[in-house]
């Protein structure tokens, strides 16, 4: 069996992107990923374009092959979208390699220890101040919204939720993100009064809504340095944090905040390879590892968790991309033993669903695990069509 060719699909998903791999062989089986472009990661189908040529002709089995072959023609750019591009190719052909055996992809690797999955609903509330017109969802507008939504992700059974900052100004929530150049604080990224308290109210806010024994973690991205990010702990504090989110790319400030916050700690979905995530671990920078199997790929994401395993830390991908993409992490969750929690976006475009044959089904908070082989989750090429990509200005 050989790699015969491939093609690339993009879909509009409202605000970004879903974009997608596929890999056909030359004795049927096809294999498929999603990948991210559209935040982060400019030029990354430009990318994949450039190596596909090193993989067709190559047999899809011989996986470490093929990224070994892919390694020697990156050497000098290691990570960034070189690493994304590896990881597209390599999820596909995991996808293809299982097809043909006729198993799940995660049973190429020792197993499943969970076929139901925790997860916690990502931007929980900050997807609704943002594009509510474009999730079809009631517009939050205030702290009380943001209350019962809190009530809603306690009602529909999921255990976990993920939110941001949002500020009150003029009488209207705005979300405050300068780590992304948007409002107030760029470059600086300094905190203040006025800002810590609104954390504090945003998290305060869930906390009404979900009650005492839902878990709430704050994401704070790289809106701050060092300095804020301990200033925005000692905030939320009291509210019970199940982790705080932070982006440094100095592991020792991470872990200096991680020593004195009154939240666990939760970093990492920037960092691409093993030899990203080494310097953390040994500065004992985190509570949990968030891994970007999208972004690492599977096997080396299956790597990087063996690692932070050695260190007492368990892993939570990050995944806020769609159906696929969730169902490659969800193999992820359920072959590691160090598992914490999965992120999903629970809102979203009202045609995910319509791009696989397999939309997420959740009980009880719960991610049930796809069956079939490879990632038992097929994109839907007409479905795809029917929503070209469209202008859009990106928001994570």
């Amino acid at each position: 069996m050989k790699v015969k060719s491939y093609e690339i699909f993009r879909c509009d998903a409202g605000w970004r992107l879903f974009s997608f791999l596929k890999l056909v062989t030359d004795t049927g089986p096809v294999g498929w990923s999603e990948y991210n472009e559209s935040f982060g990661s400019p030029g990354l189908s430009g990318v994949i374009e450039n190596l596909m040529p090193s993989v067709v002709g190559m047999d899809p089995m011989d996986i470490e092959l093929v990224n070994a072959v892919l390694a020697t023609k990156s050497t000098q750019s290691r990570g960034g979208v070189v690493r994304q591009a590896i990881a597209a190719i390599e999820n596909a052909l995991l996808d293809i390699k299982g097809k043909a055996l006729g198993v799940p992809v995660y049973q190429l690797f020792g197993g499943k220890l969970r076929d139901r999955i925790p997860v916690y609903w990502s931007h929980c509330g900050s997807y609704r101040m943002r594009n509510p017109d474009l999730c079809g969802t009631p517009a939050v507008r205030s702290y009380d919204d943001f209350m019962r939504t809190g009530e809603e992700v306690r009602k529909k059974g999921f255990t976990a939720c993920k939110t941001n900052i949002a500020m009150e100004v003029d009488g209207k929530l705005r979300a405050y993100r300068p780590g992304f150049v948007v409002g107030k604080g760029f470059p600086e990224r300094n905190w203040d009064a006025f800002i810590a308290r609104s954390a504090a109210k945003t998290v305060e806010a869930f906390r009404a809504g979900v009650g005492p024994d839902v878990g709430i973690m704050l994401d704070t991205n790289f809106h701050f340095r060092t300095e804020g990010f301990k200033r925005i702990a000692d905030a939320v504090g009291p509210t019970g944090l199940t982790w705080l989110e932070l982006d440094i790319h100095d592991p020792r400030s991470i872990a200096m905040i991680r020593e004195h916050a009154p939240c666990p700690i939760a970093s990492g979905e920037t960092l691409l390879e093993r030899r990203d995530f080494r310097p953390y671990l040994e500065a004992y920078a985190f509570d949990t590892a968030i891994v970007d199997v999208i972004w690492n790929g599977f096997n080396e994401s299956l790597k990087i968790a063996s690692m932070a395993d050695v260190y007492e830390v368990n892993v939570a991908p990050h995944n806020f991309y769609g159906h696929l993409a969730s169902a490659i992490s969800a193999h992820f969750c359920a072959a590691v033993p160090n598992f914490r929690i999965m992120e999903i976006d629970i809102d979203g475009v009202p045609w995910r669903d319509e791009i696989v044959d397999n939309p997420p089904v959740f009980e009880n908070g719960d991610y049930l695990l796809p069956k079939g082989p490879g990632w038992g989750v097929e994109p839907n090429e007409l479905a795809m069509r029917r929503h070209p990509p469209k202008s859009y200005v990106v928001t994570q």
